[in-house]
C-alpha cells in the first residue's frame, strides 16, 4: 500500500475526537436493533400469519428461514462491497430499502408474497450487519474502547430482541399482525437522518473490482446446499434435493478456488489460517445452530401450548435478553482477566447446559424453570459472542474489516437458518405423528397435523369433547418435538464447548492502543 493510500485511508477512518466515536456507535446500535427486532417479532406472529394467510407446514417454515437464507447467501458480497465503495454509504442504502420492504411484509396477502418479502428483505438485511462491525472496527483505535463498543453492539442485538416480543406483543394485541412490521420505519428513518450526519466514511482505498461472479457463486452456493439440508431433513433424500446439494457444493468450491486466484478476492481466504478467526466462526455457527430453532418454536409454545398472550409470551423471553446484555457489556474485561477460551468455552457450556434442562419440559411447566434457563442462556451467548466477535475483528487489517465482519454474520445467519431447518424438522416430524381422535373429519386431521397454529384454528368447527382430545394430542406432540429438539440442541452446543476450548488456546484480546 502507498503512503498517499495510506493518508487517504487514515483521513477517511480517523474517529471524531472527544463523543464523536460513541455517538456514531449509537447510530450503529439503531441498524442492530433494527435487524433484531425484525427477526424476533416473527416468531410471536407466526401464529397470527398462520391463521391469516394459511401457509402449509413447510410453507411456514420458509417465511421462518428464507430471511436467513438469503442474508447468509449476501453476507460476503456485500461486506465486500462496503469495503469498495463505503460501509456508510451501504448501510444508509440498506436502511432505506430494509425500511420500505417491511411495509412489503407488512402488507402479504398470501403465502407465496410473504416468502418473497421475507427474501427481499434479507437483501437489504445483508447491508446493515457486516457494516455496522466493520465501521466498529474503524471508528475504535484503541482495543479496550472497540471491546466495549461490541458488547455494546451486542447488547443492542439482545435489547432488540427484547423489545421486538415486547413492542410486537403489544401491537399483536391491538392490532393486525401487520403492524410488527411497521415499527422498523421509525427506526430506519431515525438511523439515516442522523447517520448522514455522525457516521464517518471508511473503504478499503485500495480495494480492486468487485467481482460479480464470486457473488453469484457465493449466493448459489450457501443457497443451494442450506435449502438441500433443509429439504433432506423435512422430507427425505430424493432427486431433486441431492441435485441443489450438489450445485451448492460445486459452485462454493468453484467460489474457493476463485478467490484463491484473484488479485484482489471478495473474500481473502487466508484469513481463516489464523486459528483464532476460524475458531471463532466455528464456534458461532454451531451456537446459533443450536440455539435458533429453539427460540424459534419457544413463542410457539408460550402462546398455543400454554395459552399466554402475545404480550405476556414477550415479557416471558425477556430474563435471555436481559442476560445477554449484561454478560456483553463486561465480556472482553472478563476475557482479558481470564483467558479468551474459559469465557467462550463457558458461555457454551452453559447455553448446553440450559438447553439440557429445556428436556424434561412439559405442558404445563412453570416459569419457575423457564425463567432461569432462559437467564443463562443469555448469559452464555452474551460472553459468547461478544468475545468471538471482537476475536474476529482483531484478527484481521482495518481495510478488510467488511470482509471479516460479513464472514462472522454468515456463521451467524448461516447458523439461524440451519438450525430452523434441522431442529425445526425434528419438532415437525415429531409433532405429525400425532393421532387426531376418532371421528375427526379428514380435512381437519390433515390441517391440525400440517401446525399446531392449523390444529387450534381447525378445532373451531369440532364438537367441544372432540376439539379439546385432538387439541391436547396436537400440543403433547409438539412438546414431545420440542424436548427432542432441545436436547439435540445441548448436545451441540455442549460439543462446540469442547471444541472451542481446544481451538481458542493462547488466543488473547489485543490491547494497547493501535495507530491508523
Amino acid at each position: 500500500m502507498t503512503s498517499t493510500h495510506q493518508r487517504t485511508f487514515a483521513a477517511e477512518v480517523e474517529p471524531r475526537p472527544g463523543r464523536g466515536r460513541w455517538l456514531a456507535l449509537s447510530v450503529l446500535v439503531l441498524a442492530v436493533l433494527l435487524v433484531a427486532v425484525d427477526a424476533t417479532v416473527l416468531g410471536l406472529a407466526t401464529p397470527y400469519i398462520s391463521e391469516d394467510l394459511k401457509p402449509t407446514g413447510t410453507q411456514l417454515l420458509w417465511i421462518g428461514d428464507v430471511y436467513s437464507f438469503v442474508i447468509a447467501g449476501l453476507l460476503v458480497s456485500m461486506g465486500s462491497l462496503g469495503d469498495r465503495i463505503g460501509r456508510k454509504k451501504l448501510l444508509l442504502t440498506g436502511a432505506v430499502a430494509f425500511g420500505a420492504v417491511s411495509v412489503l411484509n407488512a402488507y402479504a396477502t398470501t403465502p407465496e408474497l410473504m416468502i418473497l418479502a421475507r427474501a427481499l428483505l434479507g437483501v437489504a438485511g445483508a447491508t446493515l450487519m457486516p457494516s455496522t462491525l466493520a465501521l466498529i472496527r474503524n471508528i475504535f483505535h484503541d482495543p479496550r474502547e472497540r471491546s466495549l463498543a461490541v458488547g455494546i453492539w451486542g447488547a443492542a442485538a439482545s435489547a432488540g430482541a427484547a423489545v421486538g416480543p415486547v413492542v410486537g406483543g403489544f401491537l399483536l394485541e391491538h392490532f393486525w399482525w401487520g403492524s410488527v412490521f411497521l415499527i422498523n420505519l421509525p427506526v430506519m428513518a431515525v438511523l439515516v437522518l442522523v447517520g448522514i450526519k455522525l457516521l464517518p466514511e471508511s473503504k478499503n482505498p485500495a480495494p480492486g473490482p468487485w467481482d460479480l461472479i464470486s457473488v453469484v457463486l457465493s449466493l448459489i452456493g450457501v443457497i443451494g446446499v442450506v435449502y438441500a439440508i433443509k429439504e433432506a431433513a423435512s422430507h427425505g433424500l430424493d432427486r431433486e434435493v441431492a441435485a441443489s446439494g450438489v450445485l451448492g457444493v460445486a459452485a462454493l468450491t468453484w467460489f474457493v478456488r476463485r478467490q484463491l486466484t484473484l488479485p484482489a478476492p471478495l473474500l481473502d481466504m487466508r484469513l481463516f489460517r489464523h486459528r483464532g478467526f476460524s475458531a471463532a466462526v466455528l464456534a458461532d455457527l454451531l451456537t446459533i445452530l443450536g440455539l435458533s430453532g429453539l427460540v424459534f418454536f419457544l413463542s410457539q409454545f408460550l402462546q398455543l401450548v400454554q395459552g399466554r398472550g402475545p404480550f405476556e409470551a414477550g415479557l416471558a423471553e425477556l430474563p435471555a435478553a436481559i442476560g445477554a446484555v449484561a454478560a456483553g457489556l463486561v465480556a472482553g474485561t472478563v476475557a482479558r482477566r481470564y483467558s479468551v477460551r474459559s469465557v467462550v468455552a463457558g458461555g457454551l457450556a452453559a447455553v448446553g447446559l440450559a438447553l439440557a434442562a429445556l428436556t424434561v419440559l412439559s405442558q404445563s411447566t412453570g416459569y419457575a424453570l423457564l425463567g432461569p434457563v432462559l437467564l443463562v442462556v443469555g448469559v452464555g451467548a452474551g460472553f459468547s459472542f461478544t468475545v468471538t466477535a471482537d476475536v474476529i475483528l482483531s484478527s484481521v487489517p482495518k481495510e478488510q474489516a467488511g470482509a471479516a465482519s460479513a464472514v462472522s454474520e454468515t456463521a451467524y445467519e448461516l447458523g439461524a437458518a440451519l438450525g430452523i431447518a434441522l431442529l425445526g424438522s425434528i419438532v415437525t416430524g415429531v409433532y405429525r405423528d400425532f393421532t387426531a381422535p376418532a371421528g375427526t373429519p379428514a380435512e381437519v386431521a390433515s390441517a391440525a397435523h400440517e401446525s399446531l397454529g392449523g390444529a387450534v384454528e381447525s378445532v373451531s368447527a369440532l364438537p367441544a369433547h372432540t376439539a379439546g382430545e385432538l387439541l391436547a394430542s396436537a400440543q403433547d406432540a409438539f412438546v414431545d418435538g420440542l424436548r427432542a429438539a432441545s436436547g439435540v440442541g445441548a448436545a451441540v452446543l455442549l460439543a462446540t464447548a469442547l471444541a472451542a476450548w481446544f481451538l481458542l488456546r493462547g488466543q488473547q484480546l489485543e490491547d494497547g492502543v493501535e495507530h491508523p
